[in-house]
């Protein structure tokens, strides 16, 4: 038979051990980053070139920045449907948001913080742009080779999700626990 208190939040419980550190302020910081890096990329970009406008920075123009303005998802999948993407990313933050409070994991911290920067970083696009709240297309810029356009909040959602798998393949819990063991990884008593 297990315990009730198992499934509820350690500091719920009383426990201020290392155990039940927060890891929230590790989220906020590493999303605050890349929003700021997201916004401040996309305001340079759209004041300083035209859409469609190519300048070569590497390999005779391999890669380059160009201004695309994107109404659909990643590599433009899903153009018709901007205001349910919306939608989907608002769901995103909102459980990101609700899984912050069991979260002691640093690596969980680094990798919903680049997901959830990332995902408002796209999110701003969508409400403030061209041509209006919900259907506004995100700003697209930097190109390499074959690959479809993208910016710094797409980079920080495919980096943030591939540490999701990485951590998930390595067993390790939200909660700083390895998948099984009681304790959370490095702490022992």
């Amino acid at each position: 038979m297990t315990d009730a208190r198992e499934d509820t939040d350690p500091v719920e419980r009383g426990e201020t051990a290392p155990a039940a550190r927060r890891r929230l302020p590790l989220l906020v910081v590493v999303a605050v980053v890349v929003l700021v890096a997201d916004l401040a990329t996309k305001i340079a970009i759209v004041a300083s070139m035209a859409d469609g406008e190519r300048i070569p920075l590497l390999f005779d123009g391999t890669v380059s920045l160009v201004l695309v303005r994107n109404p659909g998802a990643a590599f433009s999948l899903a153009t018709g449907m901007t205001w349910l993407l919306t939608l989907v990313a608002v769901a995103v933050v909102v459980g990101i948001v609700r899984f912050a409070r069991r979260l002691r994991s640093p690596g969980w911290a680094v990798a919903l913080g680049l997901v959830l920067g990332g995902a408002v970083g796209n999110l701003v696009d969508r409400f403030f742009r061209s041509p209006g709240p919900l259907r506004g297309h995100v700003v697209d810029f930097v190109s390499v080779g074959w690959w479809p356009v993208f910016n710094a909040a797409d980079s920080a959602i495919c980096l943030g999700g591939a540490l999701l798998v990485v951590l998930a393949l390595w067993g390790v819990e939200i909660d700083g626990s390895r998948a099984g063991a009681k304790e959370p990884m490095g702490e022992s008593t």
